[in-house]
């Protein structure tokens, strides 16, 4: 079984790129946090490459910039190829089969005062029928 789940924070903003066949694919690297602190009491995280695809890769860039908080669920993948030097170098990443937006946009840009929701309402509990 080869699945994964991730919580982490955008390290910087995804980058959008199209295969020469037109498929879309974004990479982003997500900041997760280990579970224990090290010797000096500090956290530490692991930086984790993620790769998603098609229709969900243009959502991503779209709408996830860098210090987002996001949950990522997919697949570990160890591919490799060889640099110019002739060397065999092996790369491991997460392909995004499912993302989840766990912080709002209006929250990260809040103090710049940039609107990038996608859904941009304020509704009040007050406001729903039930």
């Amino acid at each position: 079984m080869n699945r994964v789940i991730l919580i982490g924070h955008l390290t910087k903003d995804p980058e959008l790129r199209y295969t020469p066949s037109g498929v879309a694919v974004t990479q982003f690297t997500l900041a997760v946090d280990r579970p224990f602190t090290n010797s000096s009491g500090e956290r530490e995280a692991d930086f984790i490459p993620i790769v998603v695809w098609r229709q969900l890769a243009e959502t991503c860039a779209n709408y996830l910039r860098k210090g987002r908080l996001a949950a990522v669920e997919g697949r570990m993948q160890v591919r490799h190829y060889d640099n110019e030097e002739g060397r065999r170098v092996y790369v491991t990443e997460v392909v995004a089969e499912n993302l989840r937006f766990l912080s709002r946009a209006k929250d990260q840009d809040a103090a710049s005062g940039v609107q990038t929701d996608p859904f941009p309402m304020d509704i009040n509990e007050d406001d729903l029928p039930f």
